[in-house]
């Protein structure tokens, strides 16, 4: 692009808004209209349901056996340990997404914590 346009301090920002907006905003609203017509228990809902969900433990797995940066630093088994409780707690708590996050959470920073020496 050439000119007074690309000059401008502004128009990245613009360009940011608008392609941020047309790959998303779009899919959003393809999607609103067809998950208007399908039903809940229809098999395409099933599946895509069953991808985002393998899509997630994948990511948790990924992030549980092969960590990066300061995840890295932690023993694997304080990783498993806070992540198997953060599961009990979240069975235990009625399937409370958020109770077994911050139970996760606050067993993996207390117990690298307790390991570095810092309490």
């Amino acid at each position: 692009m050439t000119g007074a346009l690309a000059d401008t301090w502004w128009w990245p920002y613009v360009m940011i808004l608008v392609a941020g907006w047309l790959a998303t905003d779009v899919w959003r609203w393809i999607g609103v209209f067809a998950g208007g017509k399908l039903r809940e228990d229809s098999e395409m809902l099933i599946w895509v349901r069953c991808v985002a969900t393998a899509l997630v433990a994948g990511l948790i797995a990924k992030l549980i056996l092969f960590p990066q940066g300061v995840l890295a630093d932690t023993p694997l088994w304080l990783r498993l340990a806070a992540a198997g409780f953060g599961f009990a707690a979240f069975l235990v708590s009625r399937q409370k997404v958020i109770v077994g996050v911050l139970v996760a959470e606050v067993l993996l920073i207390s117990g690298w914590l307790l390991l570095d020496g810092v309490i």
